[in-house]
Order: C-alpha cells, then structure tokens, then sequence
C-alpha cells in the first residue's frame, strides 16, 4: 500500500529540485548490519535510496541472510530493501519481499524473522517514529483498500459518474488519514527525526502555505539545513505566491503554431489556465467536462489556456489529443514534459492542476473539477 493515498484523478509525481541547488554539508556516513533468517531461501538482497538527486540501487548476494553496508548520504531518507528469493522447483520465476526502512547517518541493526514484513531497526529513531505512522494509517488503508477494488471496477466499465463519486469518498478518507495521522503528528512532535518526511506527506501536491508554513518554522535548524528540506522551502514559496488572492505570474510560451503566447495578453477575460498532457489519463477523463464549461461561458468574458507537459519529439500526439478531445482554445508547451518552464514556476507537481483567474489577473480558484468551474463561473458571471 503506498504510504500516501493519491486523489484517483490525479496522475501524481513528485520532482525533486537537484540537491546540487541549495548548499549543504558534507555525507554523513551510514552503516547497516543486517541478519534476515527468513522462511524461504534468499538469493538477492537490493537496497535503493535517494541521495540528493542521485537514485542509488545496490545489490548483494548472501545466501545466509547476513548483510552489511555502508554509504553515505546527506539526510535520513526512506530506503527500499528487496529480497529476492531463490526460485523453488516448479515456480516460474523467484518471489520478492520489500519493506521501507528509514535509514540515517548512523550505524543501524536489521533483524527479520520468518518474513521480511517482520523486520525490525535498532538505532534509528526516525525509523521508530515511521513505523508508528505508518501503522496509524493502517485504519484509512484498510476503508480505502476496497474502495480503490471498486473503483477499478468502474473504470473498466466507463461509469465516470460513479468514478467520480468515489474519487470524493475517497479524498475525504485521505484528507481525515492525513490531518488525524501526518498533522496530528507534527503538532505533538515538530522535533522529531521523521517531522519532515511527516510534513512531506501532510503538504502533499496541492501545498496550503498558510497551513504548512508554520509547521515548517517549527523544524529543528538541523533539519532546515538538509537538501530536500531547501527544496520544499521553495515548493512553499512557490505556493505563497500561487494561493487564491495572489496574482497570477507572467508567462510566455509557444503555441501549436510556434507562436509566443504570454498569460498578460488575456488580460480583461476570466482564464482557467489547465495544466495537462496528451499522455495523462485522468487529463484526457476530465477534458470532456471542462469543454462543457467552456461552450457554456465562451461567449461571456470566459476562455481557456492550456499549458501541456507533453514531451520533446511528441508533438503530434499533442496535437492529436486537442483535436481529439475538441479541445478548442489557445495551447502552449515547450514539450519538456515535467521540465516544462511554466510549470516549474507554478510548482506543478501533478496534473491535471488548474488557476482560474479573474479579469485583473488575480488567482480566485485553484483545482476546480468541470463542474466545481461551471458552478464558480456562474457566481462570478451572472
């Protein structure tokens, strides 16, 4: 189960900003002494981590379940550890057993009996303090396991109606599991090892800067200093300036027809600014509603700009989902897919995302679904 439930519309992704951006201390050594007496013979062990912007993958052979390593890194960070089994007689191919360890600069004990799920970290206490979130989740999880069952279920037979019924069951279970487990948590334990992966997980992609920016202030200097710290320092600055009442930075982007379009040329008009892609599902799923809002409001001061994460060399599939969707209005990429300009200076880390701004350019609505922007367009253009 992942460790933080995703609204089903949205096809998520978080960037990092690179490591190498913001000034930091040297790696810290890390070590871990592992002993997995497990039920099943192991043939592999892999460990994979972050380090800054580099992903590290290591893997060793030990027949014996006994282990140790050592590397260093510049923060805690949540690892991956893999078993592999060795294949039995009539199997097709080897099982595999992962689990999340939080490992940091320190030495750390690994211990498993029986199953890789059992294992158990000493020395780490952001680790312990992880192992206890993850286990607070463990009410949400089990509501939304059949809930996400019942909605692949709908989704193979096209009921988008009912899709998006549980879409809002379901981001209300995520948004109680992460206000009952992540902000509880941080309230009680603003100094605590895990507070910013914690922070992380209760700021998700759609940051409220208001809400996150003091739980932020209350993280030790220590943890302020670490990488991915600085980086989400500019993801909430980045969210000030993007919040409702803000007004909406200037831009300029190519459109279909290699011509500069700026956002200030709109100016007089409501704009919803959409940013999607050909290749999102759950864009191209949405498209139909915001084409609705769009033939209704056209013709009253309303219109549409989309900003495309569609990538280099992909220009035709881009076009291709315009035209195929009857996406009828002014569309500009870079076709730098999660690089693109635009979105990187708006912090879009997930799409579909969306601003819908008002005549002077002042943001009044952020994420609205097709018919939370028809019911927004009809109060402010009556």
């Amino acid at each position: 189960m992942q460790q933080q439930f995703i609204k089903m519309k949205k096809l998520f992704l978080f960037l990092l900003l690179p490591a190498a951006s913001f000034a930091q201390k040297a790696d810290k050594e890390f070590k871990l002494d592992g002993e997995l007496k497990l039920a099943k013979p192991i043939d592999w062990i892999y460990l994979r981590y972050n380090n800054g912007e580099k992903v590290i993958t290591d893997s060793f052979q030990s027949a014996s379940g006994n282990f140790k390593y050592e590397a260093k890194i510049a923060e805690p960070v949540v690892a991956t550890l893999t078993v592999k089994y060795a294949k039995a007689e009539g199997e097709e191919k080897a099982g595999r057993e992962s689990v999340p360890v939080f490992i940091e600069p320190r030495k750390l004990e690994l211990f498993a009996k029986d199953s890789l799920k059992a294992l158990s970290v000493k020395g780490s206490a952001a680790h312990a303090d992880f192992t206890a979130l993850q286990k607070a989740m463990d009410p949400y999880n089990q509501k939304l396991i059949p809930l996400y069952e019942e909605y692949g279920k709908l989704r193979t037979a096209k009921d988008k109606d009912g899709m998006k019924k549980l879409e809002h069951i379901m981001e209300e279970i995520d948004n109680e599991m992460k206000e009952a487990v992540y902000g509880a948590y941080l309230k009680k334990n603003p100094k605590s090892a895990a507070a910013l992966y914690a922070l992380k997980q209760y700021a998700g992609w759609d940051m409220d800067a208001n809400k996150i920016e003091p739980l932020y202030a209350a993280l030790p200097t220590e943890v302020k200093a670490f990488p991915s710290a600085a980086s989400f320092k500019e993801q909430l600055a980045i969210a000030k300036k993007t919040a409702v009442g803000q007004y909406a930075m200037e831009f300029t982007q190519n459109d279909t027809l290699d011509k500069a379009v700026s956002l200030s040329s709109f100016k007089g008009k409501y704009v919803f600014v959409d940013f999607c892609a050909s290749w999102c599902g759950p864009c191209r799923v949405e498209n139909p509603n915001i084409v609705k809002a769009f033939n209704r409001f056209k013709d009253k001061n309303f219109t549409i700009l989309g900003v495309s994460l569609d990538r280099e060399g992909q220009k035709e599939k881009w076009m291709k989902a315009i035209h195929d969707d009857n996406l009828t209005w002014t569309h500009v990429s870079d076709l730098k897919f999660w690089d693109n300009a635009v979105a990187k200076q708006y912090g879009i880390r997930a799409i579909p995302q969306n601003l819908l701004l008002d005549p002077q350019g002042k943001i009044i609505g952020k994420n609205l679904d097709g018919e939370e922007l028809e019911q927004k367009l009809s109060e402010v253009l009556r």
